[in-house]
């Protein structure tokens, strides 16, 4: 079962002016396919071959195969984030589960908004801002992750994740992360999605 790019799950130009469609002519188009097809060119006749993106990316971490797992932690990254994102998304308002649940265990939308601008910002080089469910505790927690990290291989449900690599935004915003990071949350955030993921609870997969 080879690994494919998925199509995005709106126009280029659905999120104008907060994303332009010439950042996902090169993002989604060209970043996000070169991954898919470098990992397929590694796992070609090996086990991961097989597997989903979400067993295949445990698999790969859990053999140290590095140079497999950054390409599919990078396909499984990019794939939750265009869905992580929708037109007239952003703001406080959310579906009533995804509400209740942050208060419980965030301190409510005004606290998760901060904790997703300092994680976004303060991540040191390329990598991700998250928004997840622990699969041990059952909280929601906000996180960050390196490179092609996710925390998918570290016990977590991830449920919306903001891409802080430069090529997400240096088309639109150039070095303003912060920037980025404050229109992301306000105008695009699919807490929709996120509600939908909370909803189906813990993903368990067995590597």
């Amino acid at each position: 079962m080879a690994f494919k790019l998925p199509e995005l799950p709106y126009a280029m130009d659905a999120l104008v002016p907060y994303m332009s469609a010439e950042t996902f002519e090169y993002h989604h188009g060209k970043h996000h396919q070169a991954y898919v097809n470098k990992a397929n060119e590694l796992a070609a006749g090996t086990e991961f071959e097989s597997m989903s993106l979400e067993e295949a990316a445990i698999a790969a971490k859990k053999a140290g195969n590095q140079k497999l797992f950054n390409q599919i932690g990078q396909i499984y990254n990019h794939n939750l984030f265009w869905e992580s994102m929708a037109a007239n998304g952003g703001g406080a308002k959310m579906p009533g589960n995804l509400e209740k649940k942050v208060t419980e265990d965030i301190g409510g939308y005004d606290a998760l908004r901060a904790a997703l601008l300092d994680k976004g910002t303060t991540q040191f080089g390329s990598g991700w801002a998250w928004l997840v469910l622990d699969n041990a505790t059952g909280k929601l927690e906000v996180t960050s992750t390196g490179n092609a990290e996710t925390p998918l291989t570290d016990g977590k449900t991830p449920l919306l994740t903001c891409d802080v690599w430069e090529h997400a935004y240096y088309i639109d915003y150039r070095n303003a992360r912060p920037k980025f990071l404050e229109a992301w949350i306000d105008n695009l955030a699919n807490w929709e999605h996120a509600a939908k993921l909370l909803e189906q609870g813990p993903l368990k997969i067995a590597a």
